[in-house]
């Protein structure tokens, strides 16, 4: 299979304005919440990106018509008939994608029966089904081992029960949402996530007439119903994308206007980004992020479940740290493995050292672990090309953005997997002035 791979004349500061649509990590689960009812379900702001065109496959495959205006950013479901698809056509479709696992409270409801693929991902932790898969059994699902992955069952439906998770995982989170709505009885959900994401679910699965309570506590109550009907939703901005062209601005000496970035949902990062020495202007349907001249600032971060500073913004700040004067310190305490990135950087020139030991204040899950999950990056530190290879969603598009900052012609390799979680990233860089060149071996 061919190799899509860039050519990265960097040095140059990206200045213009860009459109960022829907979240990527609401989305998708958004579509999924669509198989609750037979009745058709619009929702807008919807980008085009590989992670929706694989839910939407996964959709079609079960029998759900799915319509995408992709100019107008519009997907109109409506479930129909479902049914179970070959297993190998799931696997096929579903790749790496996490997403199958959601499918599973919607389908347990609807057909009696779920299957799960293996599941891909970024490697940059752990990210068990074990959560998802004990929290439908507590429901009465019952599971069964096949060669190409797991075959579900809900002899007798699906019993609302308490849930408590030792730690506040979005997917458990999600999982939960989408069984307990049409469970018998009333849900406790202790622990939960309670990203602008969920939130974003939660009000859509209200629309749909579901009975859901959250908590200041991180309690969520949701009272089952007999019924659901189709929604009409525009989703909330993609924050995680925002918080990138953000940084890329920083990192290149650059002014970039995020055309749909809202402020509510980055208080935390634009307290970040104002400490290190960014500055931005809060529009009506803007964002605009600049560097002003003259000297970043080394901080230390921690990154933590909202509302904390989420990890998805860590990688490609580390990118800008390793401009700024001094010594910055990062503990990632969400994901163990999410400074693999680094090394790639210090081949840039930057200076980096991770660290097992938690150098920060906030209790982690990875104490004495032997995760390197903290970094000391020492700046600033010239950045030159390279010859990169993506590792990760994020990790790769933290690599673009120091090629970016970087002098001389960088190569960067596997940057398909951008395309999961960045909207048009190509045409968005050459919309910013970027020197870059997409080569297929």
């Amino acid at each position: 299979m061919a190799e899509t791979k860039l050519k990265v004349r960097g040095g140059k500061p990206l200045r213009g304005e860009i459109l960022v649509r829907g979240a990527k990590n609401f989305v998708p689960k958004a579509m999924v919440a669509a198989l609750l009812t037979a009745e058709t379900s619009v929702l807008r702001n919807v980008p085009l990106l590989r992670d929706v065109d694989v839910t939407a496959q996964l959709l079609r495959a079960h029998g759900a018509q799915v319509d995408y205006d992709q100019d107008a950013g519009v997907l109109s479901i409506t479930p129909g008939t479902l049914r179970l698809p070959d297993p190998n056509r799931v696997n096929t479709v579903a790749g790496s994608s996490r997403i199958p696992i959601l499918f599973c409270g919607p389908l347990l409801h609807a057909l009696g029966e779920a299957f799960i693929p293996d599941l891909g991902g970024c490697h940059i932790g752990s990210r068990p089904v074990d959560f998802h898969l004990s929290v439908l059994e507590d429901f009465g699902a019952v599971r069964n081992a096949q060669d190409t992955g797991l075959h579900l069952t809900a002899p007798r439906g699906l019993r609302a029960r308490k849930v408590h998770l030792p730690y506040p995982s979005v997917g458990a989170t999600e999982q939960t949402l989408l069984a307990a709505v049409l469970a018998r009885g009333v849900t406790e959900l202790s622990g939960a996530a309670v990203e602008p994401e969920i939130i974003d679910l939660i009000a859509v699965l209200q629309k749909m007439g579901a009975l859901i309570t959250v908590d200041t506590d991180r309690t969520i109550h949701i009272e089952g119903v007999s019924e659901l009907h189709g929604y009409r939703h525009t989703a909330l901005p993609d924050r995680i994308e925002a918080g990138s062209w953000a940084c890329a601005a920083l990192a290149t000496r650059g002014d970039i206007t995020v055309r749909g970035a809202r402020q509510a949902d980055m208080m935390n990062f634009l307290n970040i980004y104002r400490k290190v020495g960014g500055q931005f202007e809060v529009c009506d349907d803007a964002i605009r992020f600049w560097h002003p001249g003259g000297a970043l600032r080394s901080i230390p971060i921690e990154t933590d479940v909202h509302p904390g500073f989420m990890t998805d913004w860590q990688q490609p700040m580390v990118v800008a740290l390793t401009q700024a004067e001094g010594v910055s310190v990062v503990h990632e305490t969400v994901y163990e493995n999410r400074f693999g990135f680094t090394e790639a950087l210090n081949q840039m020139g930057a200076h980096i050292q991770v660290y097992s030991e938690c150098l920060g204040s906030k209790k982690c899950r990875f104490g004495r672990e032997n995760f390197f999950h903290s970094a000391v990056i020492q700046g600033p530190t010239p950045l030159h090309a390279a010859d990169i290879e993506v590792p990760d969603l994020r990790g790769g598009f933290s690599h673009l953005i120091a090629a970016l900052a970087a002098e001389g012609e960088s190569t960067v390799r596997g940057i398909d997997i951008i395309n999961r979680g960045y909207e048009h990233f190509m045409h968005k860089l050459s919309a910013l002035g970027a020197d870059v060149e997409k080569i297929t071996d």
